[in-house]
């Protein structure tokens, strides 16, 4: 198929035992019911073929959900240690399918030539070979010029007698020089037998590797997954031979490598966020309440994800990090205007009380009005968009919580300190001024 979404993997170009379909429905469905349903009728069906039924995910892009990449030298060790991989993968309830590289063989047409009659019909192994290359895949017998081009003319045998193996058993091969005529066909030469041979041999980073890969239950988070597949390796003493190794790839290497892409910028948010802060409230301490209030704005993003059934993809992964420029306003509001009352900045509890009453509707104003603006995004259901609007809002619904009662209550603890040292100075200057009146 075409890619027409960011994440499709398009590395599956002209082989013939795979094969891809999209279907789009008609409907609003149960889309995680009717995939469950199609993977448990489909694969009865064709018991042949590994068949994968799965919705578009979210994240970067990758060929499977969980995947273990073993490296090492020796093709038979890395298939041997594949299958024990692949045996404990298969033993774990919402893995659907599991393969890798060096299980899966690739038919062969293979002829065990006799050497004697060979030799009889002045043939060798070369010319053998040669012959059957030219009547199976042809051989080049001219040129048409099309156009600009000089485009090849290969000659073979017609696709009915390239697949019969009674017509390849006999073809008439001969000698290319001498006189014998005699018609000697491939079978008096040989015998064909079908063998396996590997699909392939991967290689990563310059040495070869042996992946296997897990398919799970739509709606499952790989992680959980990935995390029974490491117990099970744990509790069956898992080691590998000396030379070789292991590491985990799929969701979670691309997952980490995203998510790491965009902590790098991380540090550097931070400390402008913290300059900005300290600068408009004059005070490192109120700075650090603003830092709590993003934190438990973060944890609200998150349980919106699980209150609504959103997995954590790329998508709400980075509407949870663009949420905390949103979600502190409220604090700052609040914190601002405690700092321009007289009253409410000495830590009075009632003058903080009235503040708090007055910000309360600029606050929810705020907040309101910014979750209107993803009610489209919500209501479509667009499996792109949805998780990020789904952690935007609702990390922002929870902010007035954090604005309009944890700030009000951070923000006494501290003046609550305050009003004790700096009272204390005064209380000595007055005993000393009375000790002075009285001598």
């Amino acid at each position: 198929a075409p890619k027409f979404y960011y994440n499709l993997t398009g590395n599956r170009e002209n082989q013939a035992q795979y094969a891809q379909a999209m279907v789009q429905l008609k409907s609003e469905q149960n889309v995680e019911g009717l995939v469950h349903e199609l993977q448990a009728e489909l694969d009865p069906l064709f018991p042949a073929a590994r068949v994968i039924v799965q919705q578009l995910q979210q994240g970067p892009p990758y060929d499977a959900p969980v995947e273990m990449r073993i490296y090492g030298p020796d093709i038979d060790t890395l298939r041997r240690l594949g299958v024990e991989v692949r045996e404990m993968a298969t033993t774990i309830p919402d893995v659907v399918h599991v393969r890798d590289d060096l299980t899966e063989g690739r038919p062969k047409l293979g002829l065990t030539v006799d050497n004697e009659q060979v030799r009889r019909a002045g043939l060798n192994n070369t010319e053998l070979a040669q012959q059957l290359e030219a009547y199976s895949e042809g051989v080049t017998g001219g040129a048409i010029l099309e156009s600009t081009e000089n485009l090849p003319v290969r000659v073979r045998l017609t696709n009915p007698d390239r697949a019969s193996l009674d017509q390849l058993a006999s073809l008439d091969l001969r000698p290319d020089q001498g006189q014998d005529r005699a018609f000697r066909p491939t079978s008096a030469l040989g015998e064909f037998e079908l063998l396996a041979e590997n699909a392939n041999i991967a290689r990563r980073d310059e040495q070869r590797v042996n992946t296997v890969q897990a398919y799970i239950t739509a709606g499952v988070l790989p992680d959980t997954v990935l995390k029974a597949l490491q117990e099970k390796l744990e509790a069956a003493n898992f080691e590998l031979p000396p030379g070789y190794r292991y590491e985990f790839g799929g969701e979670f290497e691309e997952r980490n490598s995203a998510v790491g892409n965009l902590v790098l910028y991380v540090p550097l948010l931070l400390l402008v966020m913290l300059t900005a802060l300290v600068l408009s409230l004059g005070s490192f301490r109120q700075a650090g309440i603003i830092a709590v209030v993003a934190i438990g704005s973060v944890g609200m993003a998150l349980f919106s994800l699980k209150a609504f059934g959103s997995l954590l993809g790329f998508m709400a992964i980075v509407g949870t990090m663009g949420l905390v420029g949103i979600a502190i306003n409220g604090a700052i509001i609040v914190l601002s205007a405690f700092n321009e009352d007289p009253q409410a900045k000495e830590g009075d509890p009632r003058a903080v009380q009235a503040v708090v009453v007055k910000a309360t509707r600029h606050v929810l104003t705020t907040t309101i009005t910014t979750m209107v603006g993803f009610v489209p995004l919500l209501a479509d259901g667009d499996p792109f968009w949805q998780p990020l609007a789904i952690a935007i809002a609702g990390g922002i619904g929870g902010s007035p919580i954090l604005a309009l009662y944890f700030t009000p209550a951070a923000y006494l603890l501290l003046k609550r300190r305050k009003p004790k040292s700096s009272q204390q100075q005064p209380i000595e200057s007055s005993d000393l001024a009375l000790e002075h009146s009285t001598t």
